[in-house]
């Protein structure tokens, strides 16, 4: 059995990350999922939150995506995000801005659009913050 595969991760603008891989973890509509070889196919939704490929040795890297699908194919598996960034690149400041402004928007409940509009913000700008707060406690916990 191998001990990796091809993992490809593009979105609309760019390829954000081509090379082999041992495992990746994304979040997935229904809750986190993890990928090693061997993986049976697969196709699913992906929601906005973090993706994490970890190499041989134990080396990571993180992703940020805004949603999107992920498919697993024998030795190859393909993250296709609306949008994709890497982890380090996030802005914590401007996450937590868009999550109060997403806050207020709920708060006013005066018009319906608004109010989904708002959900949808508050859901993206919070996947932004958890994507952040994974990236440094694993920045964290490597130097202990």
């Amino acid at each position: 059995m191998t001990k990796s595969f091809r993992c490809e991760i593009v979105s609309a603008e760019a390829s954000i990350y081509s090379g082999d891989a041992e495992q990746v973890v994304a979040t997935g509509i229904m809750g986190d999922l993890g990928i090693l070889p061997g993986h049976t196919p697969l196709l699913t939704e992906l929601a906005p939150g973090p993706v994490r490929v970890v190499y041989e040795g134990g080396e990571e890297s993180h992703f940020y995506v805004t949603g999107g699908f992920l498919e697993v194919q024998p030795h190859v598996v393909t993250v296709l995000a609306s949008t994709a960034v890497q982890a380090e690149d996030l802005d914590e400041a401007a996450a937590e801005e868009a999550r109060q402004h997403a806050l207020q928007m709920m708060d006013d409940k005066s018009a319906e659009l608004d109010y989904t509009r708002a959900s949808a913000e508050l859901a993206e700008a919070v996947a932004r913050l958890r994507t952040i707060q994974q990236l440094r406690h694993k920045v964290g916990g490597s130097r202990a």
